[in-house]
């Protein structure tokens, strides 16, 4: 089997000159295609800080407010060594705790979520997150990197822990700046055409 943890799978995209915004929710300085009446908050975890950068350009699109997570205890970051934590906290199905996470995320209808896939799913970290709130009424949209795995691979998980909330198939992005733009590009079309936020609220 190969191995589908840590950075591996994180692959996509360069660290760069990118900023993590971390810890607080910061608004995006581009909002060229935002989804019609959205409050939406983009959060996602990156060990090997390429997940970041399509995190980055969701947020330009988007207009959306950001949040990295900070596990409480830090990945290690060995890449071993953090596969094996990172498949002892999948077998477990543990909840790490996160450092910086925010008391109320009320004001949002939107969470895009985005990670790498560990071990055919998502981090634990990304279940902490989504089962800290009452999500009724709120959309999520997953998003992740992978070397091989698409998105599918960890939505069962994703809606486990969104309980009460619309949960959409989200993304994959394997490749190019395009790919992801396509991407992101179809995600908020979806969001549009559907009006999915008229089904759950006014707002939507």
């Amino acid at each position: 089997m190969s191995m589908t943890a840590c950075g591996q799978t994180d692959t996509e995209g360069t660290d760069g000159n990118l900023s993590s915004n971390t810890g607080t929710a910061s608004g995006a300085s581009e909002n060229q295609n935002a989804p019609d009446n959205v409050n939406a908050l983009v959060v996602y975890f990156s060990w090997s800080r390429n997940t970041e950068e399509m995190t980055q350009y969701i947020q330009r699109q988007t207009g959306a407010d950001m949040i990295e997570l900070e596990p409480a205890v830090p990945y290690l970051e060995d890449y071993s060594q953090c596969g094996e934590v990172a498949l002892a906290e999948r077998d477990n199905n543990e909840r790490s705790g996160i450092a910086n996470l925010p008391e109320s995320i009320e004001e949002y209808n939107t969470i895009f979520v985005g990670y790498p896939i560990w071990y055919y799913t998502a981090p634990m970290v990304v279940g902490t997150f989504l089962e800290s709130y009452d999500l009724s009424g709120k959309t999520v949209v997953p998003f992740c990197t992978s070397a091989g795995s698409s998105v599918d691979v960890s939505l069962d998980f994703i809606r486990a822990a969104s309980e009460n909330a619309t949960v959409l198939d989200g993304f994959t992005a394997n490749g190019s700046n395009s790919e992801i733009d396509n991407a992101v590009d179809g995600m908020i079309s979806q969001l549009n055409e559907k009006r999915i936020y008229r089904q759950i609220g006014q707002t939507l």
